[in-house]
């Protein structure tokens, strides 16, 4: 049989270090936007997140009695101290009345007619929150550059921080190529995927590569399938035909077939139709993108654990492999074809460097765990 020359062919793998260097060099963060805080679980932030002096004045952190401590330091059941009438009720949050400095607690008040007497006593400062005790003048939350978590956006309306500035990258995901193999969820996840490193996600089910490039507001783009030298395989060529292919064939271990190159200045991110490999090119290659156009950086979620036992790579290939998490030890369960029963059984996943050989067992590796 003749061989088929317009077939997708690789001539030459790409060293992980140098696609990574290629984004970080090309691709640049998108227009910030301010938003109602609320909205922006998830988002990075475009500047520092700074409160003002918080509370302004001494509020109380209980229902009581705001008294000055000192004048009841020596009440108790058997010798109560008479409170000065009238007696300075207080419900938490309310500020503190000038000349107190504490709040007894109200079962450590008894009534004797209208007269109440403290029967126990309170320290300085006790049951109430100073001024700035929340927050110091210009005290900084949060960093351009962080991400916002659910405890930070409660953290900054507690502070009365009603907006922030931030970044949302807009991510076209095409799930439109016929994979080499059945995908099941796969496309879903993908698109998760997307979501959790922090950006918008565009995707229809008939979408092309080509309707998403046309569309000006994708900051990126991200096809799914297509990248092999199969009958069917034209993602490449696509992309050619559409902008430039900067490298087909990158040195990672499953997703060699992974492609990377522009339209115009947005990056478009080609994976194979495995499930493995497009994990392996999302976590290693899509993840850097998200994170250059969030102008931010890629959040330290890593644990780092001893190698149950060990692993073995080839020299110029940066091997991803998933791991299970037991007895404070990573286990890995496969290497280059990566089961759906490997993946489905690990915690999360490690990544063997081009220039090593592999892990000895017992060795400290950086577990990253799956979103």
């Amino acid at each position: 049989m003749a061989e088929d020359s317009s077939a997708q062919r690789i001539s030459r793998l790409t060293p992980l270090a140098a696609v990574l260097s290629l984004i970080d060099a090309r691709v640049e963060a998108v227009k910030p936007q301010r938003w109602n805080v609320a909205t922006t679980l998830g988002y990075t932030l475009a500047e520092d997140i700074e409160t003002s002096k918080r509370p302004e004045h001494p509020i109380a952190l209980r229902d009581g009695f705001a008294v000055e401590a000192d004048t009841i330091a020596d009440a108790n059941s058997y010798a109560p101290v008479a409170l000065p009438s009238p007696i300075r009720r207080i419900d938490l949050g309310e500020p503190m009345p000038d000349g107190t400095d504490a709040v007894l607690p109200i079962d450590a008040v008894a009534f004797r007619g209208a007269q109440a007497e403290a029967v126990a006593p309170v320290t300085p400062g006790e049951g109430m929150l100073p001024a700035g005790g929340d927050a110091a003048p210009h005290a900084l939350m949060r960093r351009a550059g962080q991400r916002m978590r659910s405890i930070d956006i409660v953290a900054v309306q507690a502070a009365g921080i009603k907006s922030a500035l931030i970044r949302e990258p807009r991510i076209a995901v095409v799930l439109g190529v016929e994979p080499t193999i059945p995908l099941g969820g796969v496309g879903g996840l993908l698109v998760r995927s997307v979501f959790d490193a922090g950006a918008t996600v565009s995707n229809k089910p008939e979408m092309t590569l080509d309707v998403a490039v046309a569309d000006s507001e994708n900051d990126a783009i991200v096809a799914f399938g297509g990248t092999g030298s199969g009958r069917r395989d034209t993602s490449v060529q696509a992309l050619a035909r559409l902008g430039r292919v900067e490298m087909h064939g990158i040195a990672i271990s499953p997703g060699q077939t992974t492609a990377l190159g522009f339209a115009g200045t947005r990056p478009v991110l080609l994976v194979s139709g495995r499930l493995d490999a497009a994990l392996a090119a999302w976590h290693l290659i899509g993840c850097s993108i998200v994170t250059k156009l969030s102008g931010g950086g890629i959040d330290d979620k890593t644990i780092t654990l001893p190698l149950k036992r060990k692993v073995a790579s080839a020299i110029g290939m940066t091997e991803f492999i998933p791991v299970s998490c037991n007895d404070g030890m990573a286990e890995p369960l496969a290497t280059g074809y990566l089961s759906f029963m490997s993946l489905s059984r690990s915690d999360g996943w490690i990544a063997v460097p081009a220039e090593s050989e592999g892990f000895p067992t017992g060795s400290p590796v950086a577990v990253h765990p799956w979103p």
